[in-house]
């Protein structure tokens, strides 16, 4: 380095520009920086410095007086801090996939300002945009550029024809499905996480990562009452967890052969798939008739386990729901705890959609007995507002998923570090996992728990009123109580209305019909159900910014396309 360089005294704010630097002008963003100085380092880049490039920065780019480009090392032990990669052909390949700092920035400060302006827009929009796939090929399927394209543009192109062509989940008008409303701290903490680069597999690798989902684990494990002993990890959703459920309770029995699970005609399709992928037969998933309410009906249960023990079979897991996805259900799950524990079957209870619930008062109630299962299963990217993707295996012995899922190979021997160390890899099927927790962690301690349970109870009381509301209506019957936050429902004027009865087949194409003028011409979005044979209109209100108002659009909205459906009969 040329001595006048040496005897710079750099500003630690900026990096200076010499006149070679002065001709520089780069690309950031798609938008030409010239003259000045090149960089302004962010606060965290403001460190101790040395030769106007902070010592440990990577990517850390300056003109010197050479024209050459300057590239500080990472520290490591034993080398020199001012290493320093000498050529421009060595930085050819080090930096092709760097950025520098501003343009870092700039990026991040582009993506925040359109996922702000869009929370802020999302309730004057329609809660569904998509296109047909032949438009989509069109914009989208071509082979991946040879040479890269100012990021601006490339993130522009994204908004446009990728992020707003989907449904809008967190949309105040959005009752299709299990929608998720995810708060802004945890939409941030996911940013964190990935830019941290984090791998919650093990305490060497992600010492902060595992200690802080063993934090959330425990707060779940309290909130749902279950045993000091249980424990688990967070999964991309409920469906992982049906799957590493369901082999805990496989390991448990004793991998018995003809193995047999069952489950309500109302559960979730993750079970049946869980039992074909633990190489259970599919004939083996055993499905259980609902009563009228759509609860699993106990004595067709208790009828079916006999059957199968005296045929040879060997019941190994009963899985139960806590808020069927169809209507809200709740199986009884006190009767069913009785039961497995008198049988010996694993009682895993599906939760994904309800559990958390269990928060409020009402809703400690309505899930009792759920403390008593050997497993279950949530979401927190359901009700519990966090972004995609969270889910939550708890299990009454945390053994039991360590026995099956604990495999130590030698290349991992060194992950076996310190004791009391967990290592959250061996609780469930995914090696590297992402650092789960932090987006939980991070809302629950900006908005507190008080925030929470209102905001869960507002989808309670907004149900409870919308079943209120179809009662009262000449125009609708309520099909499906609202136990949680889903009601079912369907056009159906009283016989006054119309002068005659009309043929549920009719009936059918009826509310058919009202659904797509609701897809098509209003801005909220609902979906439909199947209850006791009858097609029904479905909501399901788990956004914390809906509000009795919105849910009551929407069924002024039905009663009013109902009435013209009605009139071309």
């Amino acid at each position: 380095m040329a001595d006048g360089a040496a005897a710079r005294q750099p500003n630690p704010s900026r990096r200076p520009v010499t006149a070679a630097g002065r001709q520089l002008s780069m690309w950031v963003m798609g938008r030409k920086v010239s003259g000045g100085f090149v960089l302004r380092e962010p606060f965290i880049m403001r460190r101790r410095v040395a030769d106007g490039v902070p010592v440990g920065s990577v990517g850390a780019v300056r003109p010197d007086e050479g024209g050459r480009f300057l590239r500080r090392v990472p520290r490591r032990m034993g080398m020199r801090q001012d290493t320093e990669l000498e050529t421009t052909s060595d930085l050819a390949v080090a930096d092709r996939l760097e950025m520098p700092p501003e343009a870092m920035l700039e990026l991040a400060r582009e993506a925040a300002e359109i996922l702000v302006r869009r929370r802020g827009e999302l309730a004057g929009e329609g809660a569904w945009d998509g296109e047909f796939r032949d438009a989509l090929e069109e914009r989208l399927m071509e082979d991946p550029p040879e040479e890269g394209q100012p990021a601006a543009d490339v993130m522009e192109r994204a908004v446009r024809d990728v992020l707003n062509l989907a449904l809008r989940l967190d949309h105040p008008g959005c009752f299709g499905f299990v929608p998720s409303s995810p708060t802004w701290p945890g939409v941030v903490a996911d940013f964190l996480a990935a830019g941290y680069n984090l791998n919650a597999c093990n305490w060497l690798v992600g010492s902060g990562p595992s200690q802080l989902e063993c934090v959330v684990i425990e707060w779940f494990r309290r909130w749902l009452g279950m045993p000091e002993t249980a424990g688990g990890l967070l999964t991309s959703g409920g469906s992982a967890a049906s799957l590493d459920a369901l082999v805990a309770a496989r390991e448990a029995a004793g991998y018995p052969e003809r193995a047999t699970v069952y489950m309500s005609d109302q559960s979730h399709p993750a079970h049946v798939r869980a039992v074909k992928i633990a190489g259970i037969r599919p004939d083996h998933a055993r499905i259980v008739p609902s009563d009228g309410r759509s609860r699993i009906d106990l004595d067709a249960l208790a009828r079916m386990v006999a059957e199968d023990r005296a045929a040879g079979r060997n019941p190994i897991a009963v899985c139960a729901n806590a808020g069927a996805t169809a209507t809200g259900a709740i199986d009884p799950l006190p009767e069913l705890a009785d039961f497995c524990a008198a049988e010996g079957i694993w009682f895993h209870v599906d939760a994904a959609y309800g559990g958390f619930a269990v928060v409020t008062e009402r809703g400690r109630r309505l899930l009792d007995g759920i403390e008593r299962a050997d497993s279950v299963g949530l979401d927190a990217h359901k009700w519990f507002f966090q972004p995609y993707e969270v889910g939550c295996l708890l299990v009454r012995d945390v053994s039991t998923l360590e026995e099956p899922f604990g495999v130590q190979p030698t290349f991992l021997q060194d992950s076996l570090w310190g004791s009391g160390h967990p290592n959250l890899t061996d609780r469930g099927l995914q090696m590297s996992r992402s650092a789960r927790a932090l987006k939980i962690w991070m809302s629950v301690q900006t908005f507190g728990m008080a925030a929470f349970r209102d905001s869960i109870a507002n989808g309670l009381d907004c149900a409870a009123r919308a079943e209120a509301y179809i009662d009262a209506s000449p125009m609708l019957e309520c099909l499906s109580p609202a136990t949680l936050s889903i009601v079912c429902f369907r056009v159906r004027p009283a016989g006054g209305e119309i002068g005659a009865e009309i043929a549920e087949e009719t009936l059918d194409e009826l509310n058919r019909e009202v659904l797509a003028r609701l897809f098509w011409e209003d801005p909220a979005f609902v979906s439909s159900a199947v209850v006791s044979g009858k097609f029904a209109l479905r909501v399901c209100i788990v956004n914390y910014n809906t509000t009795w108002d919105d849910v009551r659009a929407v069924l002024e909205a039905t009663e009013r396309f109902g009435r013209e459906a009605l009139g071309k009969l």
